[in-house]
């Protein structure tokens, strides 16, 4: 139901308002959001480059709203299993994001994010699942730290950390 609206959104804007390149891309991403969630991922994808490409154009990498919607890229990049594109934009993401501070919402989300990416590709490697769990032992003490051990996403961050932990005890028995 939100599909259409937002699109007559992005219509709007671009016959009204297309001086304003911030709020049109705004409302671009709000589309290509709106498409990831009902599963429309190719379409999703397409879209949500286009803008990222355009924020980066328009307000540099470094910009708190680029590392956003480079977020958001990356969300679909991992729906479609683009995981070595993924990790790589999860990698250039972070140097940017950590100039918003180590304990800021978006660095530990691109954080926890790379550690998905490391450890449920389908072919990670040992090297990727220790990293993955180096990258979310040090978000779980973070979100503890900014949020406090009961806000939801230090649950999800816990919760993500026992799953890889637990991975990388299997594949350590595995091997021996």
């Amino acid at each position: 139901e939100a599909l259409p609206v937002l699109e007559a959104s992005v219509a709007l804007r671009r016959r009204y308002w297309s001086h304003d390149i911030q709020g049109f891309l705004g409302a671009q991403s709000s589309v290509g959001s709106c498409l990831e969630a009902i599963g429309r991922h190719d379409e999703s994808l397409v879209l949500t480059r286009e803008v990222y490409a355009r924020k980066v154009a328009t307000c540099g990498v470094s910009h708190v709203s680029t590392i956003l919607f480079g977020y958001n890229l990356t969300v679909t990049l991992i729906s479609l299993g683009r995981w070595d594109e993924s990790t790589a934009l999860l990698r250039d993401l972070l140097p940017a994001a950590s100039a918003l501070g180590s304990d800021h919402k978006l660095t530990l989300n691109l954080k926890e994010n790379l550690a998905y990416a490391l450890s449920t590709q389908p072919d990670y490697t040992r090297e990727g699942l220790l990293e993955a769990e180096t990258i979310l032992q040090d978000v779980v003490q973070r979100r503890r730290r900014a949020f406090g051990p009961t806000h939801p996403h230090t649950v999800d961050a816990e919760t993500n950390l026992s799953i890889v932990a637990s991975i990388v005890a299997r594949a350590k028995l595995a091997r021996a």
